[in-house]
């Protein structure tokens, strides 16, 4: 093993850390804040494994769509929103947490298995950058063109609901105290609804 396979290996270990350690701080840590910037650090890391395995137009492409669109989209969208309670504990709440478990478990052992049942065949010689975006390019509209557009659509989606949350009203404490009295109470006794003040038309 020369020095220049000593880096890559070693760059390679440290991304990885990275990239899992990242990932678990988006899942394990409450704050949404601080979880979305760890999403960014593990796009970030995922595109650095790609530099590593020549594949300059993915991780251009990983930090342009991902880091910065998907990721600043997720944090416009926290900021926009600003939620100042704290999110209110759910009865029942460890079947939910189990339920995840047992999916990411098991998305975790389908992807471990199709890794070590992939054969990982090395060209002796790589690519070049031209003929590798040519191959993404007829691959994305050929093979996976269902995969792509279903992701774009995932985008949009995601996009339209960006906005939604971003364009709500500002009402002050009073207000949205008042509406929240009206649209929580039932429908009004007719007595009571036909009751008015009278106006002094002096």
């Amino acid at each position: 093993m020369n020095l220049a396979e000593g880096v890559q290996l070693v760059s390679l270990g440290l991304l990885s850390l990275t990239m899992i350690g990242a990932a678990l701080g988006v899942v394990l840590i409450a704050n949404v804040v601080y979880s979305a910037f760890l999403l960014g650090g593990t796009f970030i890391s995922v595109a650095g494994i790609y530099l590593l395995l020549n594949g300059d137009f993915v991780a251009t492409a990983q930090v342009l769509i991902y880091v910065g669109a998907v990721n600043v989209l997720i944090l416009f969208a926290i900021m926009l929103v600003n939620k100042q309670q704290d999110f209110i504990p759910m009865p029942r709440s460890w079947v939910r947490k189990a339920s995840t478990g047992v999916v990411c478990v098991g998305l975790f052992a389908l992807l471990s298995t199709m890794v070590i049942a992939t054969p990982w065949s090395l060209s002796p010689q790589p690519a070049s950058a031209k003929g590798a975006i040519v191959e993404i390019g007829k691959h994305f509209f050929s093979d996976f063109l269902l995969p792509f557009e279903l992701a774009s659509i995932l985008l949009l989606m995601a996009l339209v609901g960006a906005v939604i949350l971003a364009r709500r009203e500002f009402l002050p404490d009073e207000a949205a105290t008042d509406l929240e009295s009206v649209l929580t109470l039932p429908e009004r006794p007719r007595e009571l609804a036909g009751t008015s003040t009278p106006r002094s038309d002096g």
